[in-house]
């Protein structure tokens, strides 16, 4: 079950939230402990804040939708910025000073609810039927950075521009090109449904508790429709995974393992020289309109054995 707060205008010029002082006061004025199963870091940077928001691309007829707005530092400039916005925090503690904080905006909606198990057609049919297009803007905690991605993609929701805080590791994995140690099934995915372009870099001291590692800001812009032809998105997906299963492993070995017997593993070579890949590869060399093509040739091979 979610509740909902909306703010109220009051008219007044309100203090930015990202600064070491401010957040300072409003956790002690609350006695709020920070709950590291939840990744809660504040981000205190005014100027990493301008990127985020600027690289959604938003105006006053488009949306926002906010992931784990914390204090609501960023809540706030994309509320100076978007029509609409509509923040989903998971930890209960932070809905008062929520409601403090965005008491001046009345477009500003808190739901409190897990991202993860919120209906979020549902969500954008009760908030954003107003605006032109929605994009996903938000400080993601690094422990379901994946999960809540592939969430927004998977059930290709009506999104403009996905712009998220990230773990750098994960941000590189993302818009990682073949051949790199980077790229992987995520790689994949994500270029799938998405063009992805890294921002800008964040180093940790920006932050109140500061993380171990240093974030980035990635914008994935949703395509209209994937950049390769797939009969099976599903089968698709699962051959990208498999050929990732032991890195060190080439292409041949790791499906064999995946679709074959030791009997019936001898026309794997066949189906790969069909589609053009050497047995001897790794899945880290293959692009995207490779996997397509040797899926596609895989599931009629395997079609026809059944």
């Amino acid at each position: 079950m979610t509740t909902e707060h909306r703010g109220q205008s009051s008219g007044q010029a309100t203090e930015d939230i990202a600064s070491p002082k401010r957040t300072k006061e409003l956790i002690q004025k609350y006695g709020f402990t920070l709950k590291k199963s939840l990744g809660q870091n504040f981000l205190i940077d005014q100027n990493i804040l301008s990127k985020i928001v600027s690289a959604a691309e938003l105006d006053s007829g488009k949306g926002a939708l906010e992931i784990g707005p914390g204090i609501g530092a960023l809540t706030q400039q994309l509320a100076k910025t978007a029509g609409r916005v509509v923040a989903v925090e998971i930890d209960q503690r932070l809905l008062p000073m929520l409601k403090e904080t965005l008491e001046p905006y009345p477009h500003v909606s808190v739901v409190h609810g897990d991202v993860l198990k919120t209906d979020l057609r549902e969500l954008f049919e009760a908030h954003f039927r107003d605006v032109s297009k929605v994009s996903v803007v938000a400080n993601l905690p690094y422990y379901v950075t994946t999960p809540i991605v592939m969430k927004l993609l998977e059930e290709k929701l009506p999104l403009e521009h996905i712009v998220v805080m990230i773990q750098k590791e994960v941000a590189d994995r993302m818009a990682a090109k073949p051949g790199g140690k980077d790229y992987g099934s995520l790689s994949i995915a994500v270029q799938y449904y998405c063009e992805p372009e890294v921002v800008t870099i964040v180093p940790h001291t920006v932050f109140i508790p500061q993380p171990n590692v240093d974030s980035a800001v990635i914008k994935l812009k949703v395509r209209e429709r994937p950049p390769v032809d797939v009969e099976d998105e599903s089968f698709f997906f699962d051959v990208v995974q498999a050929s990732f299963v032991q890195r060190r492993k080439t292409i041949y070995n790791n499906l064999a393992a995946r679709y074959f017997t030791k009997e019936t593993k001898g026309q794997l070579e066949a189906i790969l020289r069909n589609a053009d890949i050497e047995p001897s590869r790794r899945g880290e060399t293959l692009s995207i309109e490779e996997y397509s093509v040797l899926s596609r040739h895989l599931a009629a091979a395997l079609k026809g054995d059944g």
